[in-house]
């Protein structure tokens, strides 16, 4: 009975633990391209150059980039109603290529093609870390709305700001050396996104498309390329 008994842990802890790695909501496999249409490879990414694309919704804005150096297999982290999911790291032949949501878990604020407050930061930057002291890093996406911080190597998990969970994060898969989009790790806030900015997604993307599923392929473009004006703080 105790080997029965602690055979049954061990599966159930499995279990969850497998669980925890699976994106928290599947969508369709899509492929990424350069806006050429050709397929985004693991080697076209420089590194510390983010590239902005859509997904899972034509409307809603992910960030893919190229890491300096590689991630966790595994980070434990946990969304703002308290859900604990697992990131399992980056992708590539040294796990550096990482996609989160490039919506703001704060405010929403999100790259448009007029301005974008969010963005990846290569360079050293300061910010008030524990105990109020000032802390400098490097490598974080920077949200300039409300000086949120993330840190794409551990999940996106919140360095500093008022952002109460991580940004969301895209569950990438390799093949060939292309780069797939497959799902979405934590907090994902695509209706509240749609809900708070529904009139403006309506103007820039048409109404009944600004919600539709991607499908087959997105497009990932440099988001110098994409924005007109970026906001640096």
């Amino acid at each position: 009975m105790q080997i029965c008994g602690a055979a049954a842990l061990l599966a159930s802890e499995a279990a969850r633990v497998s669980a925890q790695q699976q994106p928290l909501a599947t969508f369709e496999r899509v492929l990424l391209t350069n806006p050429q249409g050709a397929p985004l490879t693991c080697g076209d990414l420089p590194v510390g150059r983010e590239f902005v694309f859509f997904y899972p919704y034509a409307s809603t804005p992910c960030f893919i980039l190229k890491l300096a150096q590689s991630t966790p297999s595994s980070v434990d982290l946990q969304t703002e109603d308290g859900h604990a999911y697992q990131w399992s790291g980056g992708v590539g032949p040294e796990r550096t290529i990482v996609a989160f949501s490039a919506i703001c878990a704060h405010r929403m604020s999100y790259p448009a093609a007029q301005v974008s407050f969010i963005g990846y930061r290569p360079d050293t930057i300061g910010y008030l870390g524990k105990d109020n002291k000032i802390e400098r890093t490097t490598g974080v996406i920077q949200c300039c709305s409300e000086q949120s911080l993330y840190d794409p190597a551990q999940g996106a998990r919140v360095l500093s700001g008022p952002a109460p969970q991580p940004l969301a994060a895209i569950a990438l898969q390799t093949e060939d050396d292309r780069l797939y989009a497959t799902g979405v790790y934590g907090g994902a806030l695509f209706d509240r996104f749609f809900d708070r900015f529904g009139f403006r997604l309506a103007l820039d993307f048409g109404e009944e498309h600004a919600r539709e599923r991607v499908l087959g392929q997105a497009v990932a473009q440099p988001l110098d390329s994409y924005t007109r004006q970026r906001i640096k703080c």
